[in-house]
């Protein structure tokens, strides 16, 4: 994958100034599972490494993605994943600064 936007069509601002850091997670969540509404307040993107997952912006904005798939992450959108019949395994790249957290609330 290569972008300047977000899967939502929205286009990346500039980063935020400071030290960068680069975080990079496994995540796992459970089958028939709903994430709480969140935000991220960097740019990442993540790879699907099995099982299929549902992503939707509060708007109402979704995109399936199943195994091999990558998706680029907003930025400051409220959006939620919902995984399938199967647990989802993703590896997730963000590129932050020092200090800076992962994940915001939803609004």
């Amino acid at each position: 994958m290569k972008t300047t936007q977000s899967w939502d069509g929205v286009d990346y601002g500039p980063y935020p100034t400071g030290r960068p850091e680069l975080s990079i997670l496994k995540i796992e969540i459970p089958p028939n599972t709903t994430l709480p509404w969140h935000t991220h307040p960097m740019p990442n993107a993540a790879y699907v490494v099995r099982g299929s997952l549902t992503v939707e912006t509060q708007s109402g904005q979704k995109l399936m993605l199943s195994e091999g798939d990558t998706l680029p992450e907003t930025v400051d959108t409220v959006h939620r994943g919902t995984s399938g019949s199967e647990a989802v395994e993703l590896i997730v790249f963000y590129a932050g600064v020092k200090g800076q957290p992962l994940n915001g609330p939803g609004h």
